[in-house]
């Protein structure tokens, strides 16, 4: 029998699905920078303002990077604002006091055009994994003026949010990305952070039967979860809908069978709390014959196509001045 959730659930997976779709915000490409690294930063400009064309695009640059340049573009002026650090970076021994604290490109770019504005620095070895770099950035239009400026305090979301890089710790060991249990190997096992009072997540992973007899996805655990459910999301004449699996997901001997965004995936029912980018979170899949798997859960910002890169920004910081 078919089954399909509420409208509440329904419409907060919808929000996890296509967050970021209909918010046209300045963005930086690369969400994840790596601490005591070179980070290449792409900033996304979706569009202008008011119809209008951007003039200007300005970028502030904040403490935790250093010896930042910007690319220059074909038919735009490019001008920076050098200032004293906080604090004295040291850059392969070479003390690092000063730098750019603001990058300005001024030019023309259409309302109905994209473009990107690039820059490079070093992120501060001395960074914990976690902290969060905002860039505020302001568009200056022909009529009016958008400002990417917010800073969130807390956990709340921002209309307005600036653009954010989060730093990933050189000490910080990734999360394992392959377990076995029995016959079964599942691999990447992933999920995406929630906005607050969401009731719902998803969970994703690849599983592998290496066996001679099928086994079957029949539920799991999860913190803050009420209940792990097997779901199956598909299109039907452009509509999205979702079943339960009340049996479960069959693994065929030798098949692999992957769940994303999008097919088959684990419903978090009934979160009490938002599941929180960053850090993984521990929880377990129950199989009918393998049994229980324990495993972490890599965490994706809002609204992510696919699990967080291992890595970060780049090469280890060296870039020449």
């Amino acid at each position: 029998m078919t089954t399909y959730p509420t409208k509440a659930a329904l419409a907060a997976l919808c929000t996890l699905a296509f967050t970021g779709l209909a918010q046209a915000h300045a963005t930086l490409q690369q969400g994840e920078g790596k601490a005591g690294a070179t980070y290449r930063g792409v900033l996304r400009v979706p569009h202008g303002c008011e119809g209008t064309a951007t003039l200007k695009v300005r970028v502030r640059i904040p403490e935790g990077i250093y010896s930042v340049k910007p690319m220059p573009k074909a038919g735009w002026e490019l001008s920076t604002v050098k200032a004293a650090y906080a604090k004295t970076y040291q850059d392969h021994g070479t003390p690092v006091a000063e730098g750019v604290k603001e990058i300005v490109w001024s030019g023309k770019l259409p309302d109905d055009n994209y473009d990107e504005f690039i820059f490079i620095g070093t992120i501060s070895k001395d960074l914990q994994d976690g902290t969060k770099l905002y860039f505020p950035t302001v568009q200056e239009c022909e009529k009016g003026t958008a400002n990417w400026t917010d800073i969130p305090t807390g956990s709340e979301r921002v209309a307005a949010g600036a653009p954010v890089v989060r730093v990933v710790a050189t000490a910080t060991a990734p999360a394992p990305s392959e377990y076995t249990i029995g016959k079964i190997k599942v691999s990447t096992p992933w999920t995406r952070a929630t906005p607050k009072g969401a009731p719902v997540g998803g969970g994703y992973l690849s599983i592998t039967n290496t066996g001679t007899e099928p086994d079957r996805l029949i539920g799991g655990t999860f913190p803050n979860a009420a209940k792990v459910e097997v779901h199956e999301m598909s299109m039907d004449n452009g509509m999205m809908r979702m079943r339960q699996l009340p049996k479960g997901l069959e693994i065929a001997p030798g098949a692999t069978v992957d769940l994303k965004p999008g097919g088959y995936h684990l419903m978090f029912n009934g979160l009490t709390a938002p599941i929180a980018e960053g850090k993984p979170v521990s929880g377990t899949l129950i199989f009918e014959k393998a049994g229980t798997l324990n495993l972490n859960w890599a965490v994706s910002p809002i609204g992510a196509p696919s699990a967080p890169a291992s890595g970060g920004g780049g090469e280890e910081g060296h870039h020449h001045h």
